[in-house]
């Protein structure tokens, strides 16, 4: 969790000085890039945790 936390972090952070900053657009790119495959890897593991124990 501490994880997905701190890449959320980063991918927020990234996009407002991607926005705010000219000539930094590539920012709010790599920000974008970054929160997606936080999703997915988050989405991923929520999946995986859902089974149940194995008997």
């Amino acid at each position: 969790m501490a994880l997905f936390l701190f890449l959320l972090l980063a991918a927020v952070v990234l996009g407002l000085i991607g926005v705010v900053a000219d000539g930094l657009f590539y920012l709010l790119i790599i920000g974008i890039v970054v929160l997606v495959i936080d999703l997915v890897f988050v989405g991923v593991r929520w999946r995986r945790s859902r089974r149940g124990p194995l008997r």
